[in-house]
């Protein structure tokens, strides 16, 4: 049986077929956001008269066209939004100005018909995996309250898979898609570098992008090829045309490698350990082929790309904001904001550099070890989860997440694309997500994998407890 379009890609068609009308389903989301904002806390703002005027003019019949009309969306509070503050979760930039323009993904949504309804909420400056700072407050994940939807993505995630709003736009500089989408529920993204393009230039330089998260693989693809495309300013995008063709790639995986890990962090918790084991059989079966495992331990002979992460982003995040400005501002950040920003201050020029020259060391082993038809299999998230606080339990005194919880970090040194799916749910009551990592630029093949799996092992398209918008409006 075929299987049904996701509630983005049908929503938005109601929309432009007058069966439904923009203003129904942004009033709809609008009121949503309000019920659950108490108890989710998933937007660092609302703005029902725009989002409500904008509606107003589309079924007057002012703006009739795109793939994603009427569509309610938040903005993370990390990207510019048009007549909006950009806070970036901080405290000090509670203050900050209206933006004059759209950033490249929230415009070309726009552009596309989508509706902003606000901003989503994020940790200080997109630094963490759990969505909390002391502007916004704690964020909390919609399949269960006690803990983080993950970051740095985690407004926009919870709200997706709580069924507030249809889109909620993400970046990911160390697994900042694919943490919110493993622990919410949702399949999330992180493109080729360069492929969706990047202006202005990221705090992360090399490692940060933007991507599509979402409840079904339909409504990804349909997301994806909105945002996907180059923008003048990044040197790393390709040519509309390379993209074009790209699209046409719908090869499979010839060789398919596993890893628990690819640094040596230590063994996965027994409960991700088991639910990892049991997707890498159930997506080996589906594709009738046989998985190659690997070992954390001499995966990169030449370095560790964790720690390397750690000392690149903390220091070129420094560099982005101004030594001297986080020098003024260091009182008035979280905890977490201080201890990275501390280390980036920290940083020698000598062991930035030497971080730097290893990400070509990297890159050479994840392409001599996938080729043009390899996979890698791993967990999106080493772990059941962690409390919405940023604390790993309850015996933690401190908020900060440790190293050897995290599972997304190379793919943004080196470049692959990797999408997080659905495959199972932990004992903590969140989600697992499988993380597949394929060659340069070979996106779509993610996309037809992902299609795949949603067939023969479909996930839920909201928490327990929620309702989509479209099992209401189209009922």
């Amino acid at each position: 049986m075929a299987k049904e379009p996701g509630p983005l890609t049908r929503l938005s068609e109601a929309v432009r077929e007058r069966q439904l009308s923009a203003t129904t389903l942004v009033t709809e989301s609008l009121r949503r956001l309000d019920a659950a904002q108490p108890s989710l806390n998933v937007a660092a703002e609302l703005s029902y008269d725009d989002a409500l005027e904008t509606a107003g003019r589309v079924d007057q019949g002012e703006e009739l066209s795109g793939l994603l009309l009427g569509a309610p969306t938040l903005i993370k509070d990390l990207e510019d939004w048009r007549g909006h503050p950009t806070r970036k979760g901080s405290v000090a930039l509670r203050d900050a100005p209206a933006a004059l323009a759209n950033g490249t993904v929230p415009g070309r949504l726009v552009s596309a018909g989508a509706i902003p309804v606000g901003k989503s909420t994020l940790p200080e400056f997109a630094i963490e995996g759990y969505t909390a700072n002391l502007l916004t407050g704690v964020t909390r994940n919609p399949w269960n309250a006690e803990y983080s939807p993950g970051g740095s993505s985690g407004g926009s995630a919870a709200a997706i898979a709580a069924g507030l709003v249809l889109i909620g736009t993400a970046t990911d500089g160390g697994g900042s898609v694919r943490i919110p989408a493993s622990l919410c529920g949702l399949v999330g993204l992180k493109p080729t570098n360069g492929m969706i393009g990047r202006w202005p230039t990221p705090d992360w330089i090399d490692y940060s992008t933007d991507g599509p998260l979402a409840t079904s693989v339909d409504d990804l693809r349909l997301l994806y090829d909105v945002m996907v495309g180059p923008v003048a300013g990044d040197p790393s995008t390709p040519t509309l045309a390379m993209t074009r063709q790209m699209i046409r790639d719908d090869g499979l995986p010839l060789i398919v490698f596993a890893a628990e890990r690819t640094s040596p962090l230590g063994p996965l918790p027994p409960a991700v350990a088991t639910a990892f084991r049991g997707a890498v059989d159930a997506f080996a079966d589906l594709l009738s082929l046989r998985v190659i495992w690997k070992e954390p331990e001499g995966f990169f002979a030449d370095g560790d790309p964790d720690l390397d992460w750690f000392t690149v982003c903390a220091a070129e995040h420094v560099a982005a904001l101004g030594r001297a400005w986080v020098e003024e501002h260091m009182n008035e950040f979280h905890p977490a904001t201080q201890e990275f920003l501390g280390t980036g201050l920290d940083v020698s020029i000598d062991a930035y550099l030497e971080s730097r020259r290893r990400r070509f060391l990297y890159v050479r082993t994840m392409d001599q070890l996938l080729g043009q038809n390899g996979l890698l299999l791993s967990p999106s998230v080493a772990s059941e989860g962690w409390l919405a606080d940023g604390r790993l339990d309850d015996s933690a005194q401190t908020h900060g997440l440790p190293p050897h919880v995290y599972s997304t970090a190379m793919q943004n040194i080196t470049g692959n694309p990797a999408i997080s799916v659905p495959m199972g749910q932990l004992s903590t009551g969140l989600p697992f997500g499988l993380q597949i990592t394929a060659p340069h630029f070979r996106d779509y093949r993610l996309l037809d994998l992902a299609d795949q799996i949603e067939s023969a092992y479909p996930w839920p398209r909201t928490a327990p407890g929620y309702e989509s918008l479209e099992s209401v409006l189209l009922s």
